[in-house]
């Protein structure tokens, strides 16, 4: 079996697309469907083992992936993976700034280590991450890059995040960071965009505990189109960001959630009916474990 992708297969034939975060949940199936359409995926992230587990999937499936252990949040070591990353396989085309983590927790609790921490992860590494690539590989005609594509991670904080509002600062963050280097990068044909997903069926729901992870199997009932999105969903919006059809869009960011980020208390959503169907074309997807047992 192979990716089932809507795009078509040599989309990214020749091209190197470095994926943050690519062990696990999105940035998995992100690889997965960007080595299907012929792009040579380069995974980073601070876990070889999950890595390289991800790797020899996509090996095993005829696809093209390497890893690169590396922590984002430090300067001198973006500089040097990057680095390393043109040296064995030359310009990079497109960045995947999927990386990113959290925990549940109202701010009164929240102590400035664990506030600074999500901030590096979800939106200091991202930045230094596009930026190395920028000045190292995009930027640089003679590098044969010819400009590239960058795709932010975002999430739902257009209404704040309470419960989380160290993640919810830092992905405000990340989309100002998103429209300024947009203009600031667009003068050498490099676009920069972003995707908010809001409630996907990712391995990273699993990670929860407590409260939270009761909350969890309850939250289609807040969507509009009354389901969680899948893995599959976000992995499309930002094959599309990276792929030529985009060519004339930057600064944007595109949200996956099934409207759950519009409306308001003065509209009730109505009673579930039958929701529409989920577009999965991951053959390796796997539904997490806090889902397992609805009906």
């Amino acid at each position: 079996m192979a990716f089932d992708s809507i795009f078509k297969a040599d989309l990214f034939q020749g091209q190197t697309i470095i994926v943050t975060g690519g062990g696990s949940g999105i940035g998995r199936c992100t690889a997965h469907e960007l080595a299907a359409l012929g792009a040579h995926v380069i995974l980073v992230g601070r876990k070889p083992e999950k890595l390289q587990k991800v790797t020899a999937e996509i090996t095993e499936d005829g696809g093209h992936a390497s890893w690169q252990a590396c922590d984002i949040r430090d300067e001198e070591s973006v500089r040097a993976l990057v680095s390393q990353i043109i040296q064995e396989h030359g310009p990079v085309h497109g960045l995947v700034n999927n990386a990113g983590g959290q925990y549940p927790s109202p701010l009164a609790s929240i102590n400035q280590k664990g506030f600074e921490t999500v901030l590096r992860t979800n939106l200091v590494g991202g930045f230094l991450m596009a930026r190395e690539v920028f000045n190292q590989s995009m930027s640089k005609p003679a590098s044969g890059a010819k400009g590239g594509a960058i795709v932010n991670m975002l999430a739902d904080m257009w209404g704040g995040m309470p419960g989380m509002g160290h993640s919810g600062a830092a992905r405000s963050g990340m989309d100002n960071f998103t429209k300024t280097a947009a203009v600031e990068w667009g003068y050498a044909g490099v676009r920069v965009n972003a995707v908010a997903p809001g409630w996907i069926a990712s391995s990273g729901m699993d990670t929860y505990e407590g409260a939270f992870k009761a909350l969890i199997p309850t939250l289609r009932e807040h969507v509009p189109l009354k389901r969680i999105g899948t893995e599959s969903e976000v992995s499309a919006a930002i094959v599309f960001l990276l792929s030529p059809a985009a060519a004339f869009i930057s600064g944007s960011t595109l949200r996956i959630d099934g409207a759950a980020s519009l409306g308001n208390r003065a509209w009730p959503l109505h009673k579930a009916q039958p929701p529409g169907e989920p577009f999965n074309g991951f053959h390796r997807a796997y539904l997490p474990d806090v889902l397992k047992g609805e009906k």
